[in-house]
């Protein structure tokens, strides 16, 4: 048989039976649309994550107290942790390819002015936290620099306090209250938007020592290093460790994190989840092939007849073995793309209504995704296909 004949059986036996074709093919696009809707939803959450930590670059380190490889949380599950401090911050400074460093503490409290406040987070820093975060300044200046242990009146808003404090008016040399304290505002933040959980627009920030004695704290929540570049990343990491050691009695009770190990250490849980939950979807791929299993099987049997004529026209038992294996892979891809389709209009109406759910489609996913329905079209037409050249032509013949 020629290829555009069997080309022709095929697709004709497809139509001769629409509503069979299409319920047979429903299962495998039900499964492919869940499989693509579940990879969109893994990938956006992964590009989504990359861009918020890379948002403030890609050399930037992070200090906790607190050994995360023995304690699992720093310094939340006790154990001889020792505080970080201003004065480990400063130490910091002298390693080599250390461009600024950034002393952190994070609490939240009430901003007042003019009978208007909010409750909101302040971060205690100093004054090179708005370049070592790429945060830039709308208007005004950010924190002067000052003795890191002195305290200071000064507090720098981001856009959206500033907004609900003080309206369309300018922020800048007004007087704010944080618990209790007077601040005079002498910057206006550049709109960030939200870092993970945290409104960075919706924060106030102000001198490291001022936050420490406003929280009641001796110690540090974190210490952000900004090194000079990616390559000497390695290096700093390891002197940060050793001035930190010495300083903390021989301790390594700390633990420092590049942005590229919270990415992959993300990257890894988001792709753990994203295959457990493909796996899931998949089962109703399994399902959609013992549909068509079922179909080409009954169809095999209906079609008795037409298989004793094909052979009685010479067609081999490997031919008609092709014919009905191509049929039922035939259905499965259309299935396949009709479930592409589907997930690609779910996304792109996601994306439409709700603009700020990350949903990602990678074209891997799409040919993945159809290059299983082919996998289930073939393992389930195997069966059918084997018993159908198995007929004897004669006794085919004789049934019809």
């Amino acid at each position: 048989m020629k290829a555009l004949d069997a080309v022709g059986f095929v697709v004709g036996s497809l139509l001769g039976q629409p509503l069979r074709t299409a319920l047979s093919a429903l299962g495998v696009a039900i499964g492919v649309a869940a499989v693509v809707l579940l990879t969109s939803l893994g990938e956006g959450a992964r590009q989504y994550i990359v861009a918020q930590f890379t948002q403030f670059g890609t050399s930037l380190l992070a200090v906790n107290p607190g050994k995360v490889k023995t304690l699992g949380v720093p310094g939340v599950l006790g154990g001889t942790t020792h505080k970080l401090t201003i004065a480990d911050a400063e130490a910091l400074r002298r390693i080599p390819g250390v461009e600024k460093v950034v002393p952190l503490v994070i609490g939240q409290a009430r901003v007042e002015s003019g009978g208007r406040g909010r409750s909101v987070f302040v971060y205690g820093v100093n004054h090179e936290a708005s370049a070592a975060w790429q945060f830039p300044v709308a208007e005004g200046r950010f924190l002067p620099e000052l003795d890191p242990h002195r305290r200071g009146a000064f507090a720098v808003l981001g856009p959206k306090l500033a907004r609900e404090l003080f309206d369309r008016q300018s922020a800048l040399g007004r007087r704010v209250r944080i618990g209790g304290s007077s601040f005079t505002v002498v910057g206006v933040m550049e709109p960030k938007g939200q870092f993970l959980t945290f409104d960075l627009d919706d924060a106030c920030y102000i001198p490291v020592a001022s936050a420490m004695a406003l929280f009641n704290l001796d110690e540090l929540n974190e210490i952000d290093v900004l090194a000079a570049s990616t390559e000497v990343i390695p290096g700093v990491v390891e002197d940060i460790r050793k001035v930190l050691a010495r300083r903390h009695r021989g301790e390594e009770d700390f633990t420092v994190t590049t942005q590229t190990e919270l990415m992959e250490t993300f990257g890894r849980v988001i792709g753990i989840v994203t295959l457990a939950v493909t796996a899931i979807a998949a089962i109703s791929l399994v399902v959609g092939g013992a549909g068509i299993l079922t179909v080409m099987w009954i169809a095999v049997h209906e079609r008795t007849g037409e298989i004793g004529l094909l052979r009685a026209l010479g067609v081999s038992r490997g031919g008609v073995q092709g014919l009905f294996l191509a049929e039922a892979m035939l259905i499965a891809l259309l299935g396949g793309l009709g479930g592409v389709a589907a997930a690609l209009a779910v996304v792109a109406g996601v994306r439409a209504l709700v603009p700020g759910v990350p949903l990602a489609t990678p074209p891997t996913a799409i040919a993945a995704a159809l290059a299983m329905s082919l996998l289930v079209g073939a393992a389930s037409g195997v069966l059918p296909a084997r018993r159908a050249a198995l007929l004897d032509p004669v006794d085919a013949l004789r049934a019809e």
